[in-house]
């Protein structure tokens, strides 16, 4: 059994509460994430190979098993590496698109490859995602990835869309996030099990987890963060710290983020701060995990999983607190 490597706290808590099913199911994902590596050529298995040996909180996968419970096997397996797959697709094409020069402190395969060879990485950890699930006939699966996958595409357009626009709502930053990054945790719950109390108890995660991103965008540190201090308002991303400071202070609302370079990025993070922008927005997520693990009822997992489920809410937090 294999877990993830520099596996962070909150999953480490979860690992250990659960019974001995967990780690080695979880431990299985990584055997099978490592497999997709092989076969494709020395550069782009080297590149691909990196880039899922980088960890990472692996919160998707953790949340299909988890759904799944003890009775899932290899169809659990599977789901929980294709949605990690996917994830990872994103995030490369992210730093594609960003031109970004590091993740979780090393730097990008578009930084130390190039953007050509880093979107052909991208592409293939989509490809791979999706044939692991067809090659087992699991079109449900298959059909609600596809459908995330589409949602984040669309998240993502929207997100370039809004770039540089101070002046865009919470709704609209709201719709913006649940199609980027919570209908993915949607995803990863009803892959685990076809329930909607379990796709809203993701949908909710979701938007905590990417609201208190953000938050930890404008309040660093870059050796906590692995990136500069204000990298989303650098890139022109509008996220709600920003939007609700700007409802606060007239000259954040009047500022153009297309003239900041890295120091005015971190005056206009200390401004946000100032405004109590970034307590409010916490605030705002910790609701969003509480309405979460109101779903766990018990029609909708059993104790331990209501347990272990609670606990990945409870870890969202204490990730950025």
């Amino acid at each position: 059994m294999t877990r993830p490597s520099a596996v962070p706290p909150p999953v480490t808590a979860v690992l250990d509460a659960s019974s001995r099913w967990l780690p080695a199911r979880l431990g299985e994902v990584e055997d099978l994430l490592r497999e997709q590596a092989v076969g494709y050529g020395e550069l782009l298995g080297a590149d691909v190979a990196t880039t899922l040996a980088a960890g990472g909180k692996r919160l998707r996968p953790l949340l299909v098993l988890l759904c799944a419970g003890p009775a899932g096997g290899e169809g659990a397996v599977r789901a929980a590496a294709a949605i990690e797959l996917v994830h990872m697709a994103t995030l490369v094409h992210d730093d594609v698109l960003d031109d970004a020069p590091l993740r979780r402190g090393q730097p990008t395969i578009s930084a130390s490859a190039g953007r050509s060879r880093a979107t052909a990485v991208g592409d293939l950890l989509f490809a791979r995602a999706f044939a692991l699930l067809a090659a087992h006939d699991d079109a449900r699966a298959v059909a609600l990835l596809t459908a995330a996958s589409l949602s984040l595409a669309e998240g993502e357009l929207a997100q370039r869309q809004d770039a540089f626009d101070i002046g865009i709502s919470e709704q609209r930053y709201l719709d913006r996030c649940r199609l980027k990054t919570a209908t993915l945790f949607e995803c990863a719950c009803l892959l685990g099990r076809d329930l909607p109390a379990l796709g809203a108890f993701g949908v909710q995660i979701g938007l905590a987890f990417q609201l208190l991103d953000d938050v930890l965008d404008v309040a660093g540190p870059p050796e906590r963060t692995g990136k500069a201090r204000g990298t989303d308002l650098l890139d022109g991303t509008v996220t709600l710290p920003l939007i609700a400071a700007a409802g606060a202070d007239l000259a954040i609302r009047e500022a153009d983020l297309r003239d900041l370079d890295a120091a005015a990025a971190e005056r206009l993070c200390d401004r946000i701060a100032a405004t109590g922008a970034l307590d409010r927005v916490r605030s705002r997520a910790l609701g969003m995990v509480a309405a979460a693990k109101a779903q766990l009822r018990d029609d909708a997992c059993d104790a331990e999983q209501r347990q272990l489920l609670g606990l990945v809410a409870d870890g969202v937090v204490q990730r950025y607190s």
